[in-house]
């Protein structure tokens, strides 16, 4: 059995490795962790001992197959959860993470099973990322950040690639949560924010920053 700090390092790791497509660095770590290197390092020696990971100093982590299975199945759960409080429990999308974050500990197999039934074994959750079954398996998708959406085209916003509360609230102030429809009638080249037809209703300028943390599924592009 491990414990809640261990697990979680695990999975920062995982996000870390999947995020970059290599090892992760002691220094991204202990970021994603919010500690010191140094606590990074012990912790990282401890989780190598009990096989659940590849260490080598100034060469970065990997996870081994144990190690990454039980990444996985945090993620899993942690993303079960959020669309149970969201859909269910009727909890906005900036409020869950930190819920989910304590429920993702509940080891009982069998209740994440029963759960993923109830929901009718959901892909994506309420952020749009995508949620591992009960194989590990992830399900994806064909998506790009808005910013990479030429003008004169139509997308649905199907996920985003920044979670903080804040950002999701100020989402939600300018109508842009997950299926909004969204035609980009231009870019300015001074700061490349673009100017949105939001659902065919009302027009919107973002900034780039924004776009950038917006994913979209393009479905149409505008005919001359």
């Amino acid at each position: 059995m491990l414990s809640f700090t261990e697990e979680n390092y695990l999975k920062a790791i995982f996000k870390l490795s999947e995020q970059e497509k290599k090892a992760a660095s002691t220094n991204a770590i202990a970021k994603e962790m919010q500690t010191s290197a140094a606590s990074v390092t012990d912790m990282l020696k401890r989780l190598a001992e009990k096989k659940l990971l590849n260490y080598e100093k100034y060469k970065g982590v990997t996870l081994g197959k144990s190690g990454q299975k039980i990444a996985t199945n945090l993620i899993r759960k942690h993303r079960l959860w959020e669309v149970f409080l969201v859909e269910k429990l009727h909890f906005n999308w900036d409020e869950v993470h930190d819920i989910a974050e304590q429920l993702e500990h509940i080891h009982s197999e069998h209740l994440i099973d029963r759960l993923d039934e109830y929901l009718a074994f959901p892909k994506f959750d309420p952020h749009g990322d995508p949620i591992p079954d009960a194989e590990g398996k992830f399900t994806f998708r064909k998506q790009i950040p808005l910013s990479q959406l030429p003008v004169g085209c139509t997308a649905i916003v199907v996920g985003v690639q920044e979670h903080s509360a804040h950002f999701l609230q100020y989402l939600d102030r300018l109508d842009l949560g997950l299926g909004s429809q969204l035609e980009v009638l231009e870019k300015f080249d001074f700061d490349d924010s673009l100017r949105l037809d939001v659902n065919a209703t009302k027009e919107q300028v973002i900034s780039i920053k924004v776009s950038q943390n917006l994913l979209v599924q393009e479905v149409k592009t505008r005919t001359s």
